[in-house]
């Protein structure tokens, strides 16, 4: 797949995800892993980081000369066609940014739900339910994080 804005707004939010809880792991007492091991890990995530931010800039500047792909066609089929679009109103760009960082969260949260070992196997199946639904909100998000930035390049190369 092509990188688009809204794929590398994905994983910027992930590994914001992902730092907020190597954060909040160092800071417990409660982690299978060791605090160097811990902190080994937040420094190549703030790495990665830093890349991937260089990344989004880079990839609005190309976007601005033409020179990349604004849009990926999606060509899953495993949805049904009906669960697809249901995103409630997204308006903007910026809504469309905050809707997809809250959609990580909600399926990390899920995730770790659905890894739970103290409850029964159905519990975990109607927890992957709902993970099924937040992944094609999250992408349908993505989607609209490309619409909504290409209608802004293309009034701006008319300008």
């Amino acid at each position: 797949m092509a990188e688009t804005l809204g794929s590398l707004v994905d994983k910027l939010s992930i590994k914001s995800i992902r730092e907020f809880y190597l954060k909040q792991m160092i800071a417990s007492k409660k982690s299978k892993f060791t605090k160097k091991q811990l902190k080994e890990k937040l420094l190549v995530l703030e790495t990665q980081k830093k890349l991937l931010i260089k990344e989004v800039e880079e990839f609005v500047i190309e976007a601005t000369r033409r020179k990349i792909i604004l849009k990926d066609e999606k060509l899953k089929l495993y949805n049904k066609p009906q669960a697809i679009g249901k995103i409630g109103r997204v308006n903007s760009l910026s809504k469309a940014i905050d809707g997809l960082s809250k959609k990580n969260m909600e399926l990390w949260q899920l995730e770790d739900q659905a890894r739970r070992e103290d409850v029964p196997l159905s519990y975990i199946g109607k927890t992957k339910r709902k993970i099924d639904v937040a992944n094609q909100q999250r992408n349908d998000l993505i989607d609209k994080i490309d619409e909504f930035f290409s209608e802004k390049i293309k009034k701006r190369k008319k300008k």
